[in-house]
This record gives structure tokens, sequence and C-alpha cells, in this order.
């Protein structure tokens, strides 16, 4: 693996789990510089924002199979029922408590928003000029 270009902004970066999203714009400049100059550390971040959203869709699929246990089981009406429905309503509020403690604790959401903006861009690119004009005028200033 490749070594930081320089390891003290390196050192700043790691700390902050390579976040630079809630940085005031004049800050975050020399930081984002360095991102895009630095194959490690943009690794490092990619990294950190790959690991944010697979605990947040592992989180999304448990909640959804506590549902569905939930479901299941109130329908079949096994013995011991209550038990097991208290066991998968557990699973999905410990699940929804995860999901809740990724997303306000990392970028997550931030980095969906940005790529979903990104896709957005691509596709009014390509809109005929007749439909990009039928746009309200605040989304074709926030697709640019």
């Amino acid at each position: 693996m490749s070594e930081c270009i320089d390891p003290f902004v390196g050192k700043i970066l790691a700390s902050w789990r390579y976040d630079i999203s809630g940085l005031a714009p004049e800050m975050s400049g020399d930081y984002e510089a360095h991102l895009a100059a630095c194959a490690h550390c943009h690794g490092r971040q990619r990294l950190h924002r790959a690991v944010d959203l697979t605990l947040l869709i592992m989180a999304t699929v448990a909640a959804a199979a506590g549902v569905l246990a939930f479901v299941v089981i109130r329908h079949l009406s096994p013995p011991h029922a209550l038990w097991l429905e208290l066991g998968a309503l557990a699973v999905f509020a410990l699940s929804a408590i995860v999901w809740l403690v990724v997303a306000v604790a990392t970028p997550a959401p931030t980095t969906v928003k940005d790529a979903a903006l990104t896709g957005a861009r691509n596709l009014h690119d390509r809109l005929p000029d007749s439909v990009r004009e039928r746009l309200p005028e605040d989304l074709r200033s926030k697709l640019g």
C-alpha cells in the first residue's frame, strides 16, 4: 500500500475518519486537495465510506428480517409465540438503533446524497433542451 504524501495532514484526516463534510469551505480546500493528490488517504476515505454504507445496509436488512419474523410468527401462532414475537421486535429495535447511530455518527447519508446528486446531474445533462427547459428553476439551479 502506498504511503501518505503528507503524514501530518494524513494523521489529521485519519483522526476525523477522513470526513471533511462538516468543515467550512475555506478550511476544507487544503484537505480536499490532499485527498485528491494522495492515493493513500483517498483509498482510506473510500474504505471508511464503504464500511459506513455496508453497516447501514446490514442494519436495514436486519430490521426488515425482524419485521418479517414478527409477521410470520404472528401468522403461524406457534407455541411460546409471545417470546418469539418479543425477540423479533428486539431484533428490529436493535437494528433501528444501530442504523440511527451509524447515520448520525458518519457522513454516509451525505455520501449517498452526493452520489444521487451526481447521478441526477448526469441524467439532466442527457435530457433534450425542450424537457430541460420545463424543469423548475430551483431544480435547474441545484443541478447546475
